[in-house]
């Protein structure tokens, strides 16, 4: 099978609490706050690279790990800073995936425009003027895939890593059956 890069997950969770922006802002080195920009503190994490937003709520939004692991890396160690900054969270932050991006190669240039016919018009959108990849959108998983003519695909919409390889195995079973990938 292809193999998968995850490029991107982005979950969240809840601290249980309101947050006072402005004092975190204060506290936590590095972090941007500006709420006539954007509602929600931003704090960087170098190791694992990552962007946590931080909202009034309590709600919180970790973007740009590479792995779950990481995302769980990242919210714990932004909720250890925000402990020591004199936060306190009474909730163990559960993590809900909201979105994975991967992205793949199947190997070999692929034909979008014999692709898009053979998959059939109600699943897929293709406008070589409009954007240079076929969109297919998938039941099961469900997931939406971009494959582009050099053979390359992005995954998005994907809950967990298995989907990312159900639906990149499933496209491969799909296109080698209907004799449009080696």
């Amino acid at each position: 099978m292809a193999k998968i890069k995850i490029e991107n997950v982005v979950a969240s969770t809840s601290l249980g609490e309101e947050l006072d922006l402005q004092s975190i802002a204060l506290a936590l080195e590095g972090a941007e706050y500006e709420p006539e920009q954007f509602p929600g503190l931003i704090y960087r994490l170098k190791e694992p690279k990552t962007a946590t937003l931080l909202f009034r709520s309590g709600k919180v939004v970790c973007t740009g790990a590479k792995s779950l692991e990481h995302v769980k890396v990242a919210i714990n160690k932004v909720a250890n800073q925000l402990e020591k900054a004199g936060v306190v969270i009474k909730t163990e932050p559960k993590v809900d995936v909201q979105n994975i991006v991967a992205s793949s190669d199947l190997g070999q240039e692929i034909n979008l425009n014999a692709i898009a016919i053979s998959l059939g018009l109600e699943r897929v959108e293709y406008e070589p003027e409009q954007f240079p990849g076929l969109v297919y959108r998938l039941d099961s998983p469900k997931v939406v895939v971009l494959l582009f003519g050099s053979g390359k695909l992005v995954c998005t919409g994907a809950k967990k890593p298995q989907d990312v390889e159900a639906a990149v195995s499933k496209i491969t079973e799909e296109l080698k059956a209907a004799g449009l990938l080696r």
